[in-house]
């Protein structure tokens, strides 16, 4: 279960892009979404991955006529953190489970970093994050 929530989003809107999706994958709302080519948006794998953002509506598996999913790149959500997270610290995805983590040293960049924290968090703990794609 995700268990993500958005906070505020910018402008109202938070900015919502379409992007790709596999047709026969159900994605949650609130799913952190990964960025594959071409201009695809699935479920994060893996540490340090470039992110499309966050899915801001359910899409079901059996929808099999839905190609596109509506993500969410701009505002303040509520994220899981995967290890401890300093305020500030820049965060990426985890890999685990929809969480982020703390951006190791040059380990992330570009799209990769998902925003930064807006609270300290030890490991498991929900803190708002600044989502900026």
């Amino acid at each position: 279960m995700v268990s993500n929530n958005k906070v505020e989003l910018t402008n109202s809107t938070g900015h919502p892009r379409r992007y790709k999706c596999d047709s026969s994958t159900a994605i949650p709302k609130y799913t952190l979404l990964r960025l594959t080519d071409p201009r695809t948006a699935s479920a994060q794998a893996a540490a340090n991955e470039p992110m499309a953002g966050i899915a801001a509506e359910d899409k079901s598996a059996t929808e099999t006529s839905v190609v596109t999913i509506s993500v969410w790149t701009d505002g303040v959500f509520d994220l899981t953190a995967s290890g401890a997270i300093a305020i500030g610290q820049p965060v990426c995805s985890a890999g685990d489970g929809n969480k982020v983590q703390a951006v190791a040293s040059a380990a992330a960049s570009g799209a990769a970093i998902i925003g930064y924290a807006l609270e300290t968090a030890s490991d498991t703990e929900t803190i708002n994050v600044r989502v900026r794609l």
